[in-house]
């Protein structure tokens, strides 16, 4: 789009706001601090427009150009240097409602999802689910009702959607029983370098699963066995584990998984399976003994447990800006280790009694964040599968190392990529050094300064970078933020809530 129509596009969206509004010109102006002339330009699309101006009329006319989760591309404008305050409820895991959305393939019958995170990446497999006849719909705002058709339509699956993420390789659990032959396109994602679906491959081939790699997709054949032996996983990743539970679902027999993932999402969909009848046991421990069925045809509701992910980014952002928040819901079987590094770095906070997740099963506390001054970490900080510090938690270390004084190693050894994105920081003037694509040193304290900044394609990363801008005084822009909106759910509304200036500007697109 050329810059003249861009401007006009958006001084149309302004007068007609304006208009609706029962405000003139003179008066815009006059909210504003400028002239009615320079208004009258605007609206003509004769005048370039700062975000600054932009974001200032949309607060004062609450316009709709300052959205959330709007098509097109969406940038962040952050006032930094505030404190946080108040209270902030934590949404139902992401991860696991991807898992789940997947597993509802195994099930003829209709399966109601309560308190569903809306967010981009359940939109994506929404969007391949409908397209391949499986009926959607929402109610009370976030609960989800799915139900199957008798057969799917694989040949009709929207392509599009399904390269943009990662979790379409777990449709192979539970296809792999019901289909000879079916294609899936190519996983899609965050960007974090090369990501093998190798250990998937080895752990649906004693089922009968062998996959042809064609160029830009998948295609799988089955012959359906029954595992001879137990199966050992060679990574203990969580989607491998949701892949072979899922295929173990729909096995009539026993399987036995060693080396399984026993993380927060893996255990949900464990309780979902059971709802549908499977039967589990060692349910939060690496050997899991699955009881399957030869068929699932089940009326079942299931509510997801709340993600640790999104109170540590509640805590890092109380970290950063030196602020006490209280957060609610926090699922602390799957931050306890986290909290202990944190603890050791001389983070002080308060933790509720226990009570128990609409699951049934999960064990939930409320966190207070009290202002810390933070040391360096003696020893690297490192992730490892659970119990140990959360992979997808790694990131928001090296944020709270920024603010640590002293000297902190941050060795991201799963993925080659993600750590490189973290130099980002360094625009905000973190002091971020990049060893090797595994590992930084970071050291602090950071005297933050704002900066405009294109958000990375990497969630967790795009995360750390909007937080860090909550710390820094003045005026800080990132660009294009569909990464974030991928994993949390109003993110921008839910900071502001507590205290936070994040403004939400959407292109205007022809």
């Amino acid at each position: 789009m050329e810059t003249k129509n861009y401007a006009a596009k958006i001084g149309t969206l302004i007068q007609e706001t304006r208009q609706s509004r029962g405000m003139t010109q003179q008066e815009l102006a006059t909210a504003l601090g400028t002239s009615q002339s320079a208004i009258n330009r605007i609206e003509k699309g004769g005048q370039n427009i700062s975000l600054d101006m932009l974001a200032r009329i949309s607060d004062v006319l609450s316009s709709p150009i300052v959205s959330l989760n709007q098509p097109g591309s969406i940038t962040f404008r952050v006032e930094g240097g505030h404190k946080l305050s108040g209270h902030i409820v934590t949404k139902t895991s992401k991860n696991a409602a991807v898992a789940l959305l997947c597993a509802s393939l195994l099930n003829r019958g209709t399966t109601t999802l309560r308190s569903v995170a809306r967010i981009e990446e359940v939109n994506r497999i929404i969007e391949v689910l409908n397209s391949i006849g499986v009926k959607t719909r929402w109610f009370n705002e976030s609960d989800l009702e799915i139900t199957p058709p008798a057969r799917l339509k694989l040949e009709a699956m929207d392509i599009e959607a399904a390269k943009k993420t990662r979790s379409i390789i777990m449709f192979l659990g539970p296809l792999l029983h019901q289909y000879r032959q079916f294609e899936l396109p190519f996983a899609g994602g965050c960007s974090l370098g090369e990501r093998t679906v190798e250990p998937h491959l080895d752990g649906l081939k004693p089922f009968g699963l062998a996959v042809e790699t064609v160029t830009g997709k998948y295609k799988a054949s089955t012959s359906p066995l029954k595992p001879e032996r137990t199966i050992v996983l060679s990574e203990r990743g969580d989607t491998v584990t949701e892949n072979v539970l899922m295929a173990a679902a729909l096995n009539d027999g026993t399987t036995i998984i060693r080396n399984a993932s026993p993380n927060y999402m893996v255990q949900d969909l464990c309780f979902y399976l059971e709802k549908l009848g499977v039967h589990i046991e060692g349910i939060g421990t690496t050997t899991l003994t699955v009881k399957g069925l030869r068929d699932i045809n089940k009326n079942v509701e299931y509510a997801p447990a709340e993600d640790p992910i999104e109170v540590m980014s509640f805590i890092a952002a109380a970290i950063v800006t030196k602020s006490e928040i209280t957060i609610e819901r926090a699922p602390i079987e799957f931050l306890e280790i986290d909290l202990k590094f944190l603890e050791n770095m001389g983070f002080v906070y308060e933790v509720s009694d226990e009570y128990t997740a609409r699951n049934g099963r999960t064990r939930l506390v409320d966190i207070t964040t009290k202002p810390s001054t933070l040391t360096a970490s003696v020893d690297k900080i490192h992730p490892m599968p659970f119990p140990g510090l959360n992979i997808d938690n790694l990131p928001f270390f090296a944020l709270i190392a920024a603010t640590a004084k002293g000297r902190t190693l941050i060795h991201d050894w799963v993925y080659e990529n993600r750590a490189i994105y973290l130099t980002e920081l360094t625009k905000l003037n973190a002091k971020v050094e990049l060893v090797d694509p595994h590992r930084i040193y970071v050291e602090g304290p950071t005297n933050w300064k704002p900066a405009e900044i294109v958000t990375p394609p990497a969630l967790r990363p795009a995360v750390v970078i909007l937080l860090a801008m909550l710390a820094a005084p003045g005026i800080s822009t990132l660009r294009n933020v569909y990464s974030i909106n991928r994993g949390y759910e109003d993110l921008a509304r839910r900071l502001n809530s507590l205290g936070a200036k994040i403004s939400v500007i959407r292109d205007i697109t022809a």
